[in-house]
Parts: C-alpha cells; structure tokens; sequence
C-alpha cells in the first residue's frame, strides 16, 4: 500500500478521490488545501484531506478496517499541519467515527446527529474558556447574556441590540467573529465595537474564539452556501455555544437581530431557538432597528460604501465607525469592497 500526495491542481485526481468519498455520501470540499490517498493496487482504500488546521473528507474503505490506515493518515496530516506552524488541530467528522479519532488522540468538541468536531494539540475548549474566564475576571455565578456578532462594520443597529441587552441583564459579553474573512479585518471590527460600546460598562466585548463562527464550526456563515451541510454547521455552531460557553460562563440569554435581509443569518436564527433551549438558554429575537424605513445592516453600509454615499451611512453608524470609514484605513477597504463581489 502506498501513500500518495493529492495534486489538487489535476482535476482527473481532485475526480477520483471525490467519487471514492461519494461511496460514503461524503462531498469533496473545494476549500481543502492538502489531500493524501492510500492506495492498494492501484485503488483508493482510504483518503483524508484538511484545510488549514482543520481534517475533513475523512474515509476508509470498510474492507481496510483494522488495517492501521486512520493511524497513518492522521500522522501525515497532523505532519503537514505542524510543519505549517499549526499546533491545534480540528477534525470534521461523522458520528460514527468519534471512537476512531478518539483512539489516535483526539477529544471530542461537540457532535450533532450527523457531524462531530474533535480536536487535539497545544489548546482545548475546555483551556480556551477557563483563559477568557481568567481574563477578564467573569463571575460565573452572575447572570449574563450573550451575543456573537461579525460587525463588518458595526453599525447603529449593532448598537442598539447591546444596549438593550446591556438595560436587561447584569453582565454582557459580545463575542466578535474572529475569523479573518470579512471586509473588515478582525482587529478593526473588535476595535470598533469596544469603541461604539465604551458608555456601556456591564458591557465586555472578546474575540470569538476558533470555537465560534469560524471555519472549523461553520465555515458556509463566510460562503454564504446553503447547500445540505448548512443545517448541520449550524446545529454544531449553536450546540458548541449552549453546551460549553453558555453552560460554563453562567449564560442564560441569547439576544439576536431578527434577519430581513440573509438567509443563512434567517436559518442560523430558526435552529438557535430550537437547540439553546436544552441548555437553558433563552433566545431574544429583537426586531431590526430602522433608518429611513429600512432595517439597518453592514451590509447596505458596504453597498454605500461601493457608492461613495458617505452621507447616507453617517446616519446608519455610531460617529466612531464613520470617522474610521473616513480615514485612510477605512478608504483602502472601500477600494477592496469596490474590487470585490463578496457577501462579507
């Protein structure tokens, strides 16, 4: 049996490990960036592919079991991810396979019926909280709630939801996408936040982690992809929130904006209030703030932005977006949004 590196630039290769996968109804995921095969006379018996720091497309043809194969296609990827300076790695897959992942090293993060997210190396889940804990000096016992936001930008609408939030419960914590995938960079987005809610001092805004909204727990928030995986990123992406960052920082409410406008937001939405419930997570669907008859959103700032209608997002954004939107920084991602046809 051999060991051979996927060339993901040869469609007939990219061809050949996606029809072995689809014997398992598993779809080849076009984001990946390394893909191995093994293979016994000239036949792919096993596969295994990640992206970045994430293991996905993970299959083992059902005679080879037993055979040691989940061992060597671990070790390359985990390998090949360390080489890269990675030192936490996430792997994406079926229920079934949980006891096998398990056996090489890896710790369950959260599962759905159908998906699982184990992970393994220098952090944990368990370490990343007890550090956010630490942090910022979160009293457990006290009650609070929670909102996970993208900001890209933060806008008037943003803000009012934290400050109703922050009017109805003793402590706040806003969690801010991390993941680098919007218009706005992250350090800008979380900037901006702690900046348009500094009058709110019940109020701590915090990056979101690896754990939330990112690649690893829903990576189609950023392709704007409904396809059939939706339903299940997002029963894992909630399901992580209420089972390890509601139920160990001592959350009881969800608040999120109702969603006019996207809907993978609309979706996202729907599920939350079906699953934060069995963690004993109220979910606080609050109606759009409007400007001009219209809910406000980042993205119909991005639109006046691609448009040069500074006057039309100064009334639809705190004075601190506005005067970032209007410094250098600010006109160089409005160029990026001009050259790009992206939904974030």
């Amino acid at each position: 049996m051999n060991v051979e590196i996927v060339n993901l630039k040869s469609n007939y290769e990219k061809k050949e490990v996606s029809s072995f996968l689809n014997q398992f109804h598993l779809n080849y995921d076009e984001t990946v960036d390394y893909s191995i095969v093994i293979r016994n006379n000239d036949d792919i018996v096993a596969t295994a592919s990640k992206t970045k720091n994430i293991i996905k497309c993970f299959a083992v043809d059902d005679s080879m079991r037993g055979e040691g194969l989940t061992n060597i296609l671990v070790t390359n990827l985990l390998n090949k991810i360390f080489e890269e300076g990675m030192l936490h790695t996430f792997v994406f897959t079926k229920p079934s396979n949980i006891d096998i992942f398990k056996g090489v090293g890896f710790s369950l993060v959260s599962q759905t019926d159908k998906v699982a997210l184990l992970e393994i190396g220098t952090t944990s889940i368990d370490k990343t909280i007890d550090n956010i804990i630490t942090k910022y000096n979160i009293d457990i016992n006290l009650e609070k709630a929670i909102l996970i936001m993208n900001c890209n930008p933060f806008t008037l609408g943003h803000q009012y939801l934290i400050e109703k939030a922050s009017k109805e419960n003793h402590q706040v914590l806003v969690f801010i996408v991390e993941e680098d995938k919007s218009s706005f960079p992250f350090i800008d987005r979380i900037d901006l936040v702690k900046k348009g809610t500094s009058h709110l001092k019940n109020v701590i805004v915090l990056p979101g982690t690896e754990y939330i909204i990112s690649s690893a727990t829903f990576p189609n928030y950023f392709l704007r992809k409904e396809d059939d995986s939706l339903i299940e990123y997002i029963k894992l992406d909630v399901t992580i929130t209420g089972e390890h960052f509601c139920k160990k920082l001592g959350i009881s409410k969800r608040y999120i904006g109702e969603e006019p406008y996207c809907k993978v937001t609309e979706k996202y939405n729907e599920i939350m209030l079906e699953i934060l419930g069995k963690f004993g997570v109220d979910v606080v669907l609050v109606p759009r703030k409007e400007s001009d008859n219209m809910a406000i959103s980042a993205s119909t700032v991005r639109k006046y932005m691609r448009e040069d209608n500074y006057d039309a997002i100064k009334k639809i954004v705190p004075p601190t977006t506005y005067e970032f939107l209007i410094s250098e920084k600010g006109r160089e991602i409005a160029e990026k949004i001009k050259s790009h046809n992206s939904a974030h």
